[in-house]
C-alpha cells in the first residue's frame, strides 16, 4: 500500500466515523434556541458555556451517554459520565465543583451497574453528586449527568479562539489501555491524586495565558477535535500525524484507530510558539505527553500530512463538522442589564 492510498484510507475512515458524523446534527439542534437575557460569554460550539456572575466565570456543561456503550458495559458507561464532563470543565481551564444527574431505566440490574461507575467516578475526581433525577419503568436505560464549575474570567479557554500562526499542540496521557474500540482509559487504574492533577493542569495553563484555544479530545478523536476548534475559530490548519504522541507499540492500536479514540485524558490546543515548551513540560509534570503537531492556517480546511503526504481532510465551508462557525454562533451575549466584560 503506497503512502497516499494508506492516507486516503485513513482520511475517509475519520470523515465517516460516527464520533465525528453525530455532531453534523448540532447546527440544526441551534437554530431552535432564541438568544438568552443573561451575561452570557460563550454558550453553543464550547466545551462549557461560560456565564458571568458577580466576576466569576460559572461554567455548565452536560454529557449522555451513548446507548450502545450502555448495553456494551454499563459501569464503564457510568464512570464515562462523570470523565466526560470533568474533562469539559478542564478543558475550558475551569474547576469543576458539582454534579446533577438524570438516570432513565429499563433494568434496575443495569442501572445499579451504571450508578457504580458513576460512584467510581465521583470517588476518582473528587467531585460529588449534589441532586438529580430518576425516570423508573422507561422503555431505556440512560444516563445524563450536567456539571458545574469556575474559572476566573480572564483565565478561561475558549476554543474560538485559535489565531493563524499559532502550533497546534496534542497532549494525551499515553500510559492506559484500550476499554472499547474507540476509547482508551487512562484513569481507573490510577491513583485519584494523579487524575486530579492531571485535571489540574488545564486551569493552570488558563491561568497563565500561554494558549489561545484548547478542546478536550472527546468522541469525534484527535483530528475530529481539532476539526471542531479550527470550525468555530474560523480558521484551517495542518495536523502531522507523524507527530502524534502514541503509546508503545505494545499497545497494538493502528494509527487510524488511535486517531479517533476518546482519550481518558487528551487535548488539542493552540499556542503562539514560544510558549509550546512551557506547555509541553506543564503535562509532562503530571505524567502526559505533548507535542507540536501542526499549524493553524488562514483559510477553511484541516490538512492531513503522513509521511511527506498531505490531504485534505475536512473543508469547513463545504461541510463542516458542527456547522458552528463564527458567522452563525451566539456569541458574547449581554443582557441589557448586565455591564459589557472587557
Amino acid at each position: 500500500m503506497t503512502r497516499s492510498t494508506e492516507l486516503k484510507k485513513i482520511v475517509e475512515a475519520i470523515r465517516g466515523f460516527p464520533g465525528v458524523t453525530r455532531k453534523h446534527i448540532i447546527k440544526h439542534v441551534v437554530e431552535f434556541f432564541p438568544w438568552a437575557e443573561v451575561s452570557i460569554q460563550r454558550n453553543f460550539g464550547e466545551d462549557a458555556a461560560v456565564l458571568i456572575q458577580d466576576g466569576k466565570a460559572l461554567l455548565l456543561a452536560a454529557d449522555g451517554i451513548m446507548e450502545s456503550l450502555m448495553r456494551e458495559d454499563p459501569v464503564w458507561a457510568g464512570y464515562c459520565a462523570v470523565l466526560v464532563n470533568v474533562n469539559d470543565i478542564a478543558a475550558m481551564g475551569g474547576t469543576p465543583l458539582a454534579m446533577v444527574d438524570v438516570i432513565s431505566m429499563k433494568s434496575t440490574d443495569r442501572c445499579a451497574l451504571v450508578m457504580e461507575g458513576v460512584r467510581k467516578g465521583v470517588e476518582k475526581f473528587g467531585v460529588p453528586i449534589v441532586g438529580g433525577h430518576t425516570h423508573p419503568d422507561c422503555d431505556y436505560d440512560a444516563i445524563d449527568i450536567s456539571i458545574l464549575g469556575t474559572a476566573e474570567p480572564e483565565a478561561v479557554i475558549y476554543s474560538d479562539t485559535a489565531r493563524p500562526g499559532d502550533v497546534i499542540i496534542a497532549a494525551v496521557d499515553t500510559n492506559g489501555r484500550v476499554k472499547t474500540r474507540y476509547s482508551f482509559d487512562t484513569t481507573t487504574f490510577k491513583s485519584p491524586e494523579i487524575v486530579r492533577a492531571q485535571v489540574g493542569v488545564m486551569a493552570e495553563i488558563g491561568r497563565r495565558g500561554l494558549v489561545t484555544a484548547g478542546k478536550d479530545i472527546s468522541n469525534p478523536g484527535i483530528a475530529g477535535t481539532l476539526g471542531m476548534l479550527l470550525e468555530t475559530s474560523g480558521v484551517g490548519g495542518v495536523l502531522d500525524i507523524d507527530r502524534l504522541p502514541t503509546p508503545d507499540s505494545s499497545a497494538e492500536i493502528p494509527l487510524s484507530q488511535w486517531l479517533m479514540m476518546y482519550q481518558g485524558f487528551g487535548f488539542v490546543l493552540t499556542a503562539p510558539f514560544e510558549n509550546a515548551d512551557e506547555i509541553i513540560r506543564m503535562f509532562g509534570d503530571v505524567r502526559a505527553e505533548a507535542a507540536v503537531v501542526g499549524e493553524v492556517k488562514k483559510g477553511h480546511t484541516l490538512t492531513l500530512g503522513y509521511r511527506g503526504e498531505t490531504m485534505p481532510l475536512f473543508d469547513f465551508q463545504e461541510k463542516g463538522i458542527t456547522g458552528l462557525s463564527p458567522e452563525n454562533r451566539h456569541l458574547n451575549l449581554q443582557s441589557p442589564q448586565s455591564p459589557q466584560q472587557d
